[in-house]
């Protein structure tokens, strides 16, 4: 099994590469920014079958692992450094960067590579801005009191037989 060494940060001391992930040299280790974890970078290692996160958060350490079959697929996302080929979760945060550029030809063969590597699909960014918050009708206007609701009608089962005309007889002991 093959090593690769971890690199000494997101943008490596005197390197002008961006992040670019040989799916063939599996497993790596590297290292990628993270907004909430501190020093702003969290460790990650990849392997066929796992995905680990290793990242601090206000002094407390921790290590996530997740299975690669957990992750959604390799779609294309919009970053600040360029066009990024990430390994897509459904839980934002652990979404992994594997690639930085802004060659399509490149980002297209590295994406089929990648897909075909863990089994898993290449997915269309479909991101949209969430949706505003639907605003409700007065839908309690409309509505019963729910004491209201709770109680049934009455009717009556078996009704009192009434005689009119008649003469009643009352026995007493």
């Amino acid at each position: 099994m093959r090593r690769q060494t971890s690199t000494g940060g997101p943008d490596s001391a005197g390197s002008s590469r961006a992040l670019r992930l040989d799916p063939l040299s599996l497993p790596v280790s590297f290292a990628a920014r993270d907004s909430r974890a501190d020093g702003g970078i969290r460790q990650i290692e990849l392997h066929r079958e796992r995905v680990t996160l290793h990242r601090a958060v206000h002094g407390m350490q921790m290590t996530i692992s997740v299975r690669v079959s957990e992750f959604a697929g390799v779609t294309v996302r919009d970053t600040a450094d360029g066009r990024a080929l990430v390994l897509l979760h459904r839980d934002p945060s652990l979404a992994i960067p594997l690639l930085v550029t802004d060659d399509a030809a490149e980002r297209d063969a590295a994406w089929q590579a990648w897909s075909e590597i863990l089994a898993l699909p290449q997915l269309a960014d479909d991101r949209r801005d969430p949706t505003p918050r639907r605003r409700r009708s007065n839908a309690i206007n409309a509505r019963r009191p729910s004491f209201l609701v709770r109680r049934r009608n009455g009717y009556l089962l078996n009704p009192a037989a009434i005689y009119r005309g008649e003469r009643e007889i009352i026995a007493r002991n």
